[in-house]
């Protein structure tokens, strides 16, 4: 998969996209095997949550109504609050368990990913063992990365919020116009900007020696000649995600249409959602590369290329013809 560098630099998005899907098909032993262990159980568990969150939603509305058409302080009226409760705590609960796993299968599959995009752009040997070898090295580097973007979100919205708020009290007319532009246009294009170098970051936690806030900097200035195709594959990510997850909710969560129907959906939405996850870290990290081919940075000096040097040698094995 070698390429001369000033080749890399000049992929666009169709490019990208085609170079990603092409790396997943000529790898597709070692992407099963990582996507068997991680992506899977992560597919799983993101459906599972819009699912029972969804039904425990329902327990609480349906709790919660009778209120309004039962006597005060009879015991049907002072039990109607506790069940209400009850299915509250189980919810919290349930999102804190599920955002643990979550975490944590993201965590695996992105490092996982990457470093096996990573072997392959860089023509080093691969096994899915050396793999697993390298992950305690790099995961704890990519949780600290997720923290951060993690944390600019939530500064974003809240600065945002904040200003709204603040402009929300001065009763003019520019200054509602000048809102509904900030709200519409501006806040949501500074969401995908963060979200484009939280993505960018993610990979260079991975492959450089560097995580947290100094991997979105690096990230930030990494971006900058390629911002257009790291844009619009951000936004083919988004749109993709966000049409699955619509479908299932409709479709599965909220129970409209057959029973069959609902199955069909549920196995069709949870085929794309893995591909969608496994195909996301990969056309990440291709971009990681192209963005450093143009800036023209060496891709064969990582500190990950050497850790997979060390972990991979001793049991790489050629791709067989039926992996090719």
């Amino acid at each position: 998969m070698d390429r001369e560098q000033e080749e890399r630099r000049s992929l666009g998005f169709f490019v990208v996209v085609k170079e990603s899907i092409k790396i997943i098909f000529t790898w597709r032993k070692i992407f099963s095997q990582i996507t068997l262990s991680f992506i899977l159980p992560l597919a799983l568990i993101f459906l599972a949550h819009m699912e029972i969150s969804a039904i425990l939603l329902a327990k609480i509305h349906h709790n919660k109504r009778p209120l309004s058409h039962s006597k005060a302080n009879t015991p049907r009226y002072n039990k109607l609050p506790d069940f209400a409760t009850l299915n509250t705590i189980d919810l919290l609960l349930f999102t804190v368990v599920d955002f643990v796993l979550v975490g944590a299968f993201s965590l695996l599959s992105t490092s996982a990913v990457v470093c096996t995009t990573t072997c392959v752009y860089t023509s080093k040997s691969i096994t899915f063992g050396g793999v697993m070898r390298v992950l305690p090295k790099v995961w704890k580097r990519l949780l600290i990365t997720y923290l951060w973007s993690f944390l600019g979100f939530f500064v974003y919205i809240v600065v945002s919020t904040a200003s709204s708020y603040f402009f929300a009290i001065i009763p003019s007319p520019i200054i509602v116009l000048a809102q509904a532009f900030v709200f519409l246009m501006l806040y949501p294009s500074g969401l995908v900007y963060i979200n484009v170098i939280s993505g960018l970051a993610d990979v260079i936690s991975v492959v450089e020696d560097i995580y947290g806030i100094q991997a979105m900097f690096k990230s930030k200035n990494l971006i900058k000649g390629k911002l257009g195709v790291s844009l619009a594959i951000n936004l083919l990510l988004s749109i993709l995600s966000t049409a699955i997850q619509t479908v299932f909710y409709v479709f599965v969560a909220l129970g409209h249409g057959s029973g069959f129907l609902r199955l069909g959906v549920a196995i069709l939405c949870f085929l794309f959602l893995l591909n969608l996850l496994l195909f996301a870290p990969v056309v990440q990290t291709v971009i990681y590369f192209v963005c450093k081919s143009y800036h023209h940075e060496n891709i064969d000096k990582s500190p990950l290329v050497d850790h997979l040097e060390v972990h991979l040698l001793a049991d790489y094995l050629p791709p067989k013809a039926d992996d090719v």
